[in-house]
């Protein structure tokens, strides 16, 4: 797969919309803003949530959410998707009925900026993944990673507000998906990745936003080893990830970055004086506390 097979569209005009206001000093100005709209997402005829998205890929959106709700299983035979822009809907259709209707009767409210849900059992399947224990991680290609992504032409750049998140191999990003939630961008990679038969062996998951419950077990049910972000950890994110075998790097900007779980898999060949600052113009929003740790 090339790098960037997909990546973001900043100058999609149905993406984002330009506002005018006044700044701190009171003059005209005119800046760019990232669009939100709802989409329903039903399957196999019934409704199953309303998401707000930014409304690009709806297809692997909606294939992605099913799988990582546990709602659709990877043997399932998607027949049809079909996306009505005007109705603001989306349709997956398989060739038989699903268990979805025992997934609504229990749900989990998940930490978000824009709210996630887990359906079923949060454990259900997570447990019974057994991720690559062979996989690695050399400091090389974390650096190149992080500046590659952290340079791409993105929304983010453009207009702020927005999560990312990027599916990589070695050095090289491969999907860049970007949503208004972080678990929109990670379920929109999932999607491609079932639709488009992508294993995840030798995979890395690179995401901007914090390393929650829901990031990690989201990644481990995508059978993806390594989870990489700029932010930072939450504790029960960090106690799956050590319980999954996933390794789990936070705060990666520059040269710098942080192993809570997986260590093991590193490999430190990359030289961390040669490696620059990360540039102003790039930084993405962070506490005080993980900008100086």
């Amino acid at each position: 797969m090339q790098e960037f097979t997909v990546r973001p569209q900043p100058d999609d005009p149905r993406l984002t919309r330009a506002v005018t206001g006044i700044d701190h000093e009171g003059r005209p100005i005119e800046t760019a803003v990232v669009m939100e709209r709802p989409l329903t997402l039903f399957l196999n005829g019934r409704e199953i949530v309303t998401m707000m998205t930014i409304g690009d890929h709806p297809d692997y959106l909606a294939v992605g959410y099913l799988l990582n709700q546990n709602m659709l299983r990877p043997e399932d035979r998607i027949v049809g998707i079909d996306y009505d822009d005007e109705l603001e809907t989306v349709v997956v259709r398989t060739d038989r009925e699903t268990d979805f209707e025992d997934k609504l009767k229990k749900k989990t409210l998940t930490s978000g900026c824009a709210q996630g849900t887990v359906f079923g059992d949060l454990m259900e399947k997570f447990e019974e993944v057994r991720l690559d224990p062979r996989a690695m991680l050399r400091t090389s290609w974390l650096y190149a990673l992080t500046r590659k992504i952290n340079t791409a032409p993105s929304l983010y750049l453009a207009a702020g507000a927005i999560h990312g998140c990027v599916l990589c191999e070695e050095d090289r990003p491969l999907l860049y998906m970007e949503d208004v939630g972080r678990h929109n961008a990670i379920d929109k990679i999932a999607g491609y990745m079932h639709v488009n038969s992508i294993s995840p062996v030798g995979k890395i998951f690179y995401t901007t936003g914090r390393l929650t419950s829901e990031m990690v077990i989201k990644t481990v049910q995508m059978g993806i080893p390594i989870l990489i972000s700029r932010s930072g950890f939450t504790a029960w994110g960090v106690d799956l990830a050590r319980q999954a075998g996933l390794t789990l790097i936070g705060r990666a900007k520059g040269k710098r970055f942080v192993a809570l779980a997986g260590g093991e898999r590193i490999i430190f060949d990359g030289d961390a004086k040669s490696v620059e600052d990360e540039h102003p113009k790039f930084a993405r929003k962070a506490t005080l506390a993980e900008d100086t740790a």
